[in-house]
């Protein structure tokens, strides 16, 4: 058996870590979804424990309690993961929750609920050096050998969750209409405030100015690192070894131009790009063209 075999389980197609994931499914495939449920969906390293610290802030009026007292995995849970199942009815309505999981993937009741999902996001060059690093670090994953190597499996999907553009497209072509928004982990780091009053609007909160600022002021990247409910420093280190890497660690913009050499962002960009083009209109930073 391979290394790749040994950490991942295979789940309709998609590699899944077999130290997190369960080889029965039967929860998320049978999952109810209420219609005042929250749902935010990303690719992973493109802003998921953002959205965990932003939305239940927003959906309580900037409450702070809840990401004062609860980690961000017990606020709001990944649907699919196997811990999800005996916490998930014990939140407090209206729920959060997150997921990795591509979009044919969802289970049958987020098309007959009146759900609102969140889409978040990256640059997929970001998306790549912010894995690598966390492939450092999460012992649960394989090692990513160097920046090249890690590359090339991830541009092939040999990573947690498969390939970026599938996701991407996937979640690009739902049939949920207007139950769905589309925002990008870029816009966020630039006008955190705006982001945060499209979220509210969206999700139509009646969240005050004041409150609006303060959610942004609270969910900052250097805020959020340096809270223990938010910075993942509670996760046991079998798993995250924090040694040999931040879980939250920069949080910028570009910080792939300071890993890239110029043949290997031609080369990234050119099997992205392809790939997009295949399933329609969506930008590299991964913003859809709408």
């Amino acid at each position: 058996m391979s290394s790749f075999e040994k950490t991942y389980l295979q789940y309709q197609g998609i590699p899944l870590p077999r130290a997190i994931y369960s080889d029965d499914f039967k929860f998320v495939e049978e999952f109810k979804f209420r219609d005042d449920d929250v749902l935010a969906v990303t690719y992973p390293k493109s802003g998921t424990v953002w959205m965990q610290y932003i939305l239940p802030l927003v959906l309580n009026d900037g409450d702070m309690r809840a990401v004062q007292t609860t980690t961000n995995w017990r606020r709001a849970p990944w649907l699919e993961v196997k811990r999800t199942a005996p916490i998930v009815d014990q939140l407090t309505p209206p729920r959060v929750l997150v997921t990795h999981f591509p979009y044919n993937l969802m289970p049958p009741s987020l098309h007959t609920s009146k759900t609102k999902v969140i889409y978040v996001m990256r640059d997929p060059k970001d998306v790549l050096v912010s894995s690598f690093y966390y492939h450092q670090m999460a012992n649960f994953l394989e090692d990513p050998g160097t920046f090249d190597e890690f590359m090339k499996k991830f541009l092939e999907g040999r990573v947690q969750y498969g390939k970026w553009t599938n996701h991407v497209k996937g979640w690009r072509h739902t049939e949920l209409g207007d139950r769905i928004m589309y925002i990008t982990y870029e816009e966020m780091v630039q006008d955190l405030p705006a982001s945060v009053r499209r979220i509210s609007d969206f999700l139509c909160c009646n969240v005050s100015d004041d409150v609006i600022h303060n959610i942004a002021e609270q969910s900052s990247f250097m805020s959020m690192k340096s809270k223990d409910m938010s910075n993942v420093s509670h996760a046991p280190k079998e798993y995250l070894d924090s040694t040999k890497s931040t879980f939250l660690r920069k949080g910028i913009v570009g910080d792939w131009k300071n890993h890239f050499s110029s043949e290997q962002e031609t080369h990234f960009t050119s099997v992205i790009d392809k790939e997009l083009e295949e399933g329609g209109p969506t930008s590299m930073d991964g913003r859809p063209q709408i």
